[in-house]
């Protein structure tokens, strides 16, 4: 799917009401002052035009300020801001989005305009090979789940 298929499609999700609303335009600044990078524009355009997080796979990722929380994890930037990885082996540019459980992490790369995405479990961390259309449209089609994430790991 392109950018504005992904939209689309989670605009019609949005409209079945299960959604939060759109996030502030100070609040997703604010997340980018706080994490140093500019979102990634589709992931920018979603938090801004369709929810303030809550998409995506089950309960869906998280937001920004004031946006779908994941558990004890309230947002993007107060995730970031915590330090998720007291081992210092996710790069400072990677930002968790979604917990799939298990010490399994879906992130987002801020450095690339793709959003590459990444997998942390365990304190591994590796690139899954898709941008994030491409993880979305997989979660929108019940492609993405737990063990293709961790099939993508390379092998050593």
């Amino acid at each position: 799917m392109t950018d504005d298929e992904v939209v689309e499609a989670l605009r019609i999700v949005a409209r079945t009401g299960s959604l939060v609303p759109p996030a502030t335009p100070e609040a997703i600044a604010g997340a980018e002052e706080a994490i140093g990078f500019p979102l990634p524009p589709l992931l920018r355009r979603l938090y801004a035009e369709v929810a303030n997080g809550g998409f995506g796979p089950n309960e869906g990722i998280l937001g920004v300020s004031d946006g779908a929380a994941q558990g004890n994890f309230a947002d993007i930037a107060e995730l970031y801001q915590d330090g998720p990885d007291p081992s210092g082996r996710i790069p400072a540019c990677l930002v968790l989005i979604y917990d799939w459980g298990c010490t399994i992490w879906s992130l987002v790369d801020f450095r690339d305009p793709a959003g590459v995405m990444w997998v942390n479990h365990e304190g591994e961390c590796w690139s899954q090979g898709v941008n994030l259309a491409e993880w979305l449209t997989g979660t929108l089609t019940g492609t993405l789940t737990v063990e293709t994430l961790l099939e993508s790991q390379p092998t050593s």
